[in-house]
């Protein structure tokens, strides 16, 4: 049997998308906050599952958002089971830069999730109108491998079951019937997983992608590990892990 490999993908809010980064905690806990749903949608009723379009307000957040956030849809993508309401582990992805990757694993391989998240005290209240609120008090102990304002971080992973690449809506509905990307018209996916949802979900603590110092220099998992250089905006990019590369990953991840 052939060792698994590993891709990352950057995903979650952003300071364009919905204008602030989840929060990363002193203890390296976090939040998975997704970006808004920015593409047209079916109605409910013609989504492959019956539910509605989630907005922000359905969100499982341990802090507050905006007023103006509440009724925004959001592009739930990926979903770990157990978190914001979900049941299924999957992904779908329309950009070519990514989703070429992703369609190179097969089963037993990685696909690994990691956003930009800025540090935030464990009782922050969340984002406000007008600003972020919330700074770190420099007396309060944070985690030595945590950036001191924002840093790159993997925070989920997908074992993956099955990967189709280039996949029209019914092929899709079939494997990922929740995907928020099946809830789009048109549909958009140049890529769907469908992961192991009993395998596959958010870590208990992020693995840092930054260094300790600043947030914009990659540490080694990026310089040494992956097929990224760590060089200019590395932390928009996908990073491909060989199996090596990928046994020494999964070994640092501390899963919930």
């Amino acid at each position: 049997m052939t060792e698994p490999r590993a891709v990352a993908v950057n995903v979650a809010a952003n300071t364009n998308e919905p204008g602030f980064r989840g929060p990363v905690y002193p203890d390296g806990s976090f939040a998975y906050v997704p970006i808004p749903e920015s593409a047209a949608t079916l109605t409910p009723e013609q989504f492959p599952i019956g539910e509605p379009l989630p907005t922000y307000v359905d969100l499982d957040l341990p802090f507050a958002i905006p007023e103006e956030l509440h009724d925004v849809p959001v592009h739930l993508d990926p979903e770990f089971p157990g978190d914001h309401g979900r049941t299924a582990a999957t992904y779908g992805d329309p950009y070519a830069v990514k989703a070429g990757p992703i369609a190179d694993l097969t089963a037993g391989d990685w696909l690994l999730f990691y956003a930009t998240l800025t540090l935030r005290p464990a009782d922050w209240r969340g984002p406000e109108a007008g600003g972020n609120d919330g700074e770190i008090d420099d007396a309060l102990p944070v985690d030595d491998d945590l950036a001191p304002d924002w840093g790159a971080y993997l925070f989920a992973g997908l074992r993956i079951d099955r990967v189709l690449a280039d996949p029209e809506r019914p092929a899709a509905a079939d494997l990922v019937s929740t995907n928020a990307h099946l809830k789009r018209d048109p549909f958009d996916a140049r890529v769907v997983v469908d992961g192991d949802p009993a395998a596959s979900g958010l870590f208990d603590r992020v693995l840092p992608l930054s260094t300790p110092d600043a947030g914009a220099d990659a540490n080694q998992l990026v310089t040494d590990l992956s097929s990224d250089s760590g060089k200019g905006p590395w932390w928009r990019r996908p990073m491909r892990f060989d199996e090596a590369a990928t046994a020494t990953v999964l070994d640092r991840i501390e899963w919930a």
